[in-house]
């Protein structure tokens, strides 16, 4: 039975719901355009607005620490689900714990909902590079002058750097870290031959390897990549190293749960297509776990503690 009261809230509610499905939806990117979180952010978000509706979604690119200052903002944002946060695990579990200045708990202030993919990561190096396998590649720059091998990433404290200091570690290695605004930036510098490696997510480097812009030495995860069978994982070579990652959408905290069910629901619709999940692998990124809001949110907040905790121990910091 309907009442006119129900009724009438009910009525009341449709224009502001109309309002905003009219209004394009800002999905902010902490990085510069051309990246891998980029990419997947622009593949993700043509299908996010229909599942939305038809809602238009505008990817907005606003780099700089790392990821910080985007996924900063975001936090700050109006919490009426029009301004969302597409994340690298970095953006929200590691970059945060490096901060001098704006020491914000993104993993509390942002609210977690969905993620939308699993990667590992791409150790790649210019086509000229005398080393054509991982072991090869050690064994070169051990030989090389103190200072002289450098490795690019996307940003102090994001995985990709953490990926390269702990791969320099395992294989008793010194690389000199130079950090980018961004993973097409420091790729780039790798084609150029400006940077002897670059430690970088899926999407960009596959297709620079895939045009012979690039030589791929190793990923990272717990296995090979089918997106690139014929390169060794880390582990195959440094047993037990294994680094992975995984991109999210958040908003800012104060979200009402019924905007971020709606969200959530919109967002896992995508996930669920044959079209994403072909784009994801195509990209060398996996699907995500099958997993509610909820648990996703207390991941996030694990990982930020564990993360909290390792950051002092590795001696990383933005300076």
């Amino acid at each position: 039975m309907i009442t006119r009261r129900a009724l009438g809230a009910a009525t009341l509610a449709l224009p502001a719901v109309a309002q905003a499905q009219g209004r394009a939806l800002t999905l902010v990117v902490p990085y510069a355009a051309g990246g891998g979180t980029d990419i997947a952010a622009r593949e993700f978000a043509g299908g996010f607005g229909q599942a939305l509706g038809g809602q238009a979604v505008v990817v907005e690119n606003r780099a700089g620490g790392a990821g910080h200052v985007g996924a900063l903002a975001v936090s700050r944002a109006r919490p009426d689900g029009q301004t969302l946060l597409f994340a690298v695990s970095t953006n929200v579990v590691i970059n945060p714990h490096l901060q001098r200045g704006d020491r914000v708990d993104l993993a509390n202030s942002l609210e977690a909902v969905a993620q939308t993919s699993s990667y590992q990561y791409v150790l790649v190096v210019h086509p000229s590079h005398p080393a054509n396998t991982l072991r090869d590649y050690i064994a070169w720059v051990k030989a090389q002058p103190r200072g002289s091998v450098t490795f690019s990433s996307s940003g102090v404290g994001g995985n990709n750097h953490l990926a390269g200091v702990l791969f320099a570690e395992a294989a008793g290695i010194e690389m000199e870290h130079v950090p980018y605004r961004g993973t097409a930036p420091a790729l780039m510098d790798v084609v150029a031959r400006n940077i002897t490696l670059n430690v970088s997510s899926p999407p960009p480097a596959i297709t620079l390897v895939r045009e012979g812009r690039l030589k791929a030495l190793a990923v990272t995860g717990p296995a090979r990549m089918p997106a690139l069978p014929e390169v060794p994982a880390l582990k195959e070579v440094i047993p037990g190293l294994e680094i992975q990652g995984w991109h999210g959408l958040f908003a800012p905290g104060g979200t009402p749960a019924a905007t971020l069910d709606r969200l959530e629901a919109a967002a896992k619709r995508v996930i669920a297509t044959e079209h994403f999940r072909a784009r994801l692998a195509s990209d060398g990124l996996e699907p995500p776990p099958d997993q509610p809001r909820a648990a996703f949110a207390a991941a996030v907040r694990e990982e930020s503690a564990y993360w909290a905790r390792k950051v002092p121990e590795l001696g990383i910091s933005l300076d």
